[in-house]
């Protein structure tokens, strides 16, 4: 079963238990999906392509949800963190700062990369990696750090 075909028949049965909530989240991830394959020249998305659609989805509702609650309209911004909610049961779960950390370590003594200047060949390999599973200024900042006491 492909993951449009999961969402659909997440929709019948969000429909059938009446979720209004879960149901908007999930047309709208079947949307973005469908707008993105009929953009690329393939027709079925890499596993890769839907996590970062799904994380693009999530992050816009979070920001959106700050933004609401910040001109104090809590009932838009309820609305908009559930529909991050639901979206975010798709995701591979998160790696915590300590692992994305150790990680890191790990790919620095791998690439060989010595002060702040060598940034980037961590962070080719580094995005490559956390894919999904990771928020990439989190990951930023600590080859940041990690770099400068190097």
């Amino acid at each position: 079963m492909t993951f449009i075909e999961q969402i659909t028949e997440d929709i019948k049965s969000a429909m059938k238990a009446r979720d209004t909530k879960s149901l908007e989240a999930l047309r709208g991830i079947k949307k973005e999906l469908i707008e993105a394959q009929t953009k690329g020249a393939s027709h079925e998305l890499a596993e890769a392509d839907i996590m970062k659609i799904l994380q693009k989805m999530v992050k816009q509702r979070q920001d959106s949800a700050q933004l609401y609650t910040e001109q104090n309209r809590p009932d838009l911004a309820e609305e908009e963190t559930s529909q991050a909610e639901v979206i975010s049961r798709y995701l591979p779960k998160a790696l915590s700062q300590e692992e994305v950390e150790e990680a890191i370590r790990k790919i620095i003594s791998e690439v060989g990369a010595t002060s702040p200047k060598d940034m980037g060949k961590v962070m080719g390999v580094a995005s490559k990696q956390f894919a999904g599973r990771a928020d990439g200024k989190m990951v930023s900042d600590l080859v940041k750090s990690i770099l400068a006491q190097a």
